[in-house]
C-alpha cells in the first residue's frame, strides 16, 4: 500500500522542496490502506539529506496543510513517532469503494477510523502511560530537608550526533540545488544544479523519458550543462525551467552529428572554440553531396 500513498503524494500533494521529500519518505513506510507510517527525525534527516531542524520545520508545514497527522497516542518501533496521511487514506478508501461498486462509507472530510488491531502487525501500538504509584514516605527520613542523592547531570547538546541540528538557513550548510550569494539569494551555477525528483517526474509525464531514454536524457543534460557553463548563476527554479525547455527540444539519440566531417572522425575537432566548431559544422554540411550536382 505504500505505492498508493506515494502516488497520492506525487499526484495530489501541494508540498514542495524538503517538505515533499519528507512526505515521500514517510509514505514509503506505509503498510496498508490506512496510510499510517512511523519514522524518527534522525531517520528522516538521513533519507532527505537535510538537518533535524529543517525536517522538523517541514513536518510542521505538512501538518498545517492537513497532509500529515502525528498520532500522539501511538508509538512505533524503537519508540518512533507515528504519522498518518489523512488525505491519502481518504482517497484510497474512496477508490476501494468505487472499485467495489459501493457508495462511500463516510461522507465527511475526515479519514476513515483507524483499525488498531491491524496496526499492531507492523509494530505500531497505543502509547502506554504508566500510572505513577503513590509515594511511600520512609519514616526514617524527615519530611523536610534536602535529599542526599546527587542530581543527575542535565543532558545537553544534540542527541542526534550524526545529524546536524541547524537547518539549511545556515549558509555553511547548503543542500541539493542550493547555494548562497552575498545578498542571501539562493543561486547556483548550471554545473551545480541537479535534476530533482519533480523535474524528473515532469520528464516522465511529458513523455520525454520514453522518447529519449535514460541515457539520452543524461546526454541531453550533459549538453545542456556544457552550453550553460558560462552563464551567470541563477536560482534552482530558473535552471529547472531552462532545462525543461532544452529537453523538450532535444532530438532522440541517433541523429547525425552536425560536427561530423566526411571522411574524418565524427567528434568535434579538439582545440577549437565553440564558434569555430559551429563554422566547421556548417562548412561540412555545405560540402555534402545532395545528388543534384551536374
Amino acid at each position: 500500500m505504500s505505492s498508493d500513498a506515494r502516488e497520492w503524494v506525487w499526484e495530489h500533494s501541494s508540498s514542495r522542496g524538503t517538505a515533499r521529500l519528507v512526505l515521500l519518505s514517510i509514505a514509503d513506510r506505509v503498510a496498508d490502506e490506512q496510510c499510517v507510517s512511523w519514522a524518527s527525525l534522525s531517520s528522516l534527516a538521513k533519507r532527505t539529506r537535510a538537518s533535524v531542524s529543517t525536517v522538523r520545520e517541514a513536518i510542521g508545514r505538512l501538518v498545517d496543510a492537513g497532509e500529515l497527522e502525528p498520532l500522539d497516542d501511538f508509538t512505533g518501533p524503537q519508540r518512533s513517532t507515528v504519522y498518518r496521511l489523512p488525505l491519502a487514506a481518504k482517497a484510497v478508501a474512496e477508490a476501494q469503494d468505487e472499485n467495489a461498486g459501493q457508495a462511500p462509507t463516510d461522507s465527511s472530510e475526515d479519514a476513515p477510523v483507524l483499525r488498531i488491531s491491524a496496526l499492531r502487525r507492523y509494530g505500531i501500538r497505543p502509547r502506554e502511560v504508566p500510572e505513577s504509584p503513590a509515594r511511600v514516605r520512609n519514616q526514617a527520613v524527615p519530611e523536610t530537608g534536602r535529599s542526599r542523592r546527587k542530581p543527575a547531570p542535565r543532558r545537553t547538546g544534540n542527541r542526534h550526533s550524526d545529524v546536524p541540528e541547524t537547518g539549511t538557513q545556515n549558509r555553511s550548510e547548503p543542500d541539493l540545488n542550493r547555494r548562497y550569494s552575498s545578498g542571501g539569494a539562493a543561486v547556483l551555477s548550471a554545473a551545480d544544479w541537479q535534476v530533482d525528483p519533480a523535474t524528473h517526474t515532469w520528464a516522465r509525464q511529458q513523455g520525454h523519458l520514453d522518447r529519449l531514454g535514460e541515457q539520452g536524457l543524461q546526454a541531453a543534460s550533459a549538453k545542456w550543462r556544457a552550453h550553460r557553463a558560462e552563464f551567470k548563476p541563477r536560482s534552482a527554479d530558473a535552471w529547472a525551467a531552462d532545462w525543461r525547455s532544452w529537453v523538450a527540444r532535444e532530438h532522440p539519440p541517433g541523429r547525425p552529428n552536425l560536427y561530423a566531417v566526411p571522411g574524418k572522425n565524427t567528434a568535434a575537432p579538439g582545440g577549437m572554440t565553440r564558434a569555430e566548431a559551429h563554422t566547421a559544422a556548417l562548412l561540412a554540411a555545405l560540402d555534402e553531396p545532395t545528388g543534384t550536382e551536374g
